[in-house]
């Protein structure tokens, strides 16, 4: 694992900076749960799913684990259960409770967990202001590393709230909103790229997560990406002509998966009048035609590309198009909450000649799997069972989504899930040979 803390780069001054990084990160974390009440927080929907108070517990294990613990002389565990109730699947960390019962977590109550946060912070603020120049040296990576490991859980958070809220008739919305739609996309177009010997990975300067390296070459034949992710607009045409009912489009498992599971749409999608509307963190509205389609699995998106007539990108492909681009765009701002974000917009005009919304409104399906790059090596350690052990049967997305932490985004960043897997904010977008 790299990180922003560079080699004698560990003075005063970066630690303060980092503590600052941290606390306005806690913060965010505190903020995005303030509009559930303490019942929406205890409930897991799914397996895959956790409750957002665990998740608050959660991120907060990860510093009393990983740094209290270990480097903060006379530091005391909040409750020394917590090591069991919110380890994830640190192995080398302890036993675990179950994932599939985090919801059964009635107790410890939402205001202990709350009190288990203000702990940890007090730690992590003593721990930073009395590091002398060693103890630096070697926590700021791992700050660095739990500051981002929290941005994730933020994103995690809202995706995991609004599959809680779309098994609830009442549909409730995490944010009200407005529900129009947004204005049309930017015309479709194709982007050309030369084939040849290209360098993925990252460089090591800044942070990264340990899968994103180490920086290797890559060859690629020449090649095309579409200028925008698909829009809702277009995957309702693959509905119309019976995209989810016609086996050709599919992969055996994909299609195996569409007549057990009985998938008509994405989820959240649901025909009301004769028009779709879907669940949204903003509320139910009308699907907004010209945003970009989110909440597909790999199998949909392989599919749509196959009925289209192209294919996905794989994620070099994707991360040489991405690399000279600016990573901004429709993710998760400080004031998120008070704008009409929360939601994929649909693609601005733009006369550059390169691709718009590659970071932000989806994350997009490449047709990679998820696996070690050349030389990986994970980092030793528990902390090492971070990224490494997930690197089978699961399928590469890139670019970053709507619940995205601004700025926690980049070019290398490797997302993964599995196939069948739809309920994160994921789309895709097209490529093809030429």
């Amino acid at each position: 694992m790299s990180t922003a803390i560079q080699t004698g780069s560990n003075t005063r001054a970066d630690i303060d900076l980092l503590g600052r990084r941290l606390t306005d990160t806690r913060r965010r974390t505190e903020a995005l749960a303030a509009p559930l009440s303490p019942e929406d927080q205890v409930v897991q929907s799914i397996t895959d799913c956790s409750p957002t108070k665990w998740h608050l517990a959660h991120v907060s294990w990860f510093f009393e684990t990983f740094l209290l613990t270990p480097s903060l002389p006379g530091y005391t565990p909040f409750d020394p259960l917590y090591a069991i109730l919110f380890n994830s699947y640190y192995v080398g960390a302890g036993p675990r409770h179950p994932r599939p019962q985090r919801g059964m977590l009635t107790r410890p109550p939402l205001s202990d967990v709350m009190a288990y946060r203000a702990h940890v912070d007090a730690g992590m603020a003593t721990l930073l202001s009395t590091a002398d120049e060693k103890t630096r040296t070697a926590i700021a990576p791992l700050v660095e590393l739990g500051i981002n490991h929290e941005q994730q859980h933020q994103e995690l958070l809202l995706m995991d709230i609004l599959n809680l809220f779309s098994l609830n008739p009442c549909q409730p919305a995490y944010a009200p909103g407005d529900g129009t739609s947004s204005a049309p996309a930017a015309p479709f177009r194709w982007i050309e790229y030369p084939g040849g010997i290209h360098a993925i990975g990252h460089d090591g300067a800044g942070f990264a997560f340990d899968n994103e390296g180490p920086r290797h070459d890559v060859l690629l034949r020449p090649y095309q990406l579409g200028s925008r992710p698909v829009t809702n607009g277009e995957w309702m045409a693959f509905i119309t002509d019976g995209g989810y009912s016609e086996a050709s489009h599919w992969l055996s498992d994909g299609f195996a998966t569409v007549q057990a599971e009985g998938w008509e749409a994405p989820l959240y999608w649901e025909k009301v009048n004769g028009i779709w509307h879907s669940l949204t963190l903003r509320g139910f509205h009308p699907v907004d035609p010209h945003a970009p389609v989110d909440h597909v699995s790999y199998y949909e998106a392989d599919a749509f590309a196959r009925w289209s007539g192209n294919r996905l990108p794989t994620e070099a492909e994707w991360e040489v198009a991405a690399t000279d681009l600016i990573p901004e765009g429709n993710t998760l701002g400080s004031g998120a909450l008070d704008t009409q974000a929360l939601r994929p917009r649909s693609a601005p005009a733009t006369d550059r000649d390169e691709p718009i919304q590659m970071f932000g409104d989806v994350w997009e399906w490449t047709a990679s799997p998820y696996g070690a790059y050349p030389g990986f090596r994970p980092p030793e350690g528990t902390v090492g069972e971070y990224n490494g052990k997930f690197m089978a049967n699961q399928m590469v997305l890139r670019g970053g989504c709507c619940a995205t932490p601004e700025g926690h985004s980049r070019a290398t960043y490797r997302n993964f899930f599995y196939p069948h897997q739809r309920w994160a904010f994921s789309g895709l977008r097209l490529a093809r040979d030429v």
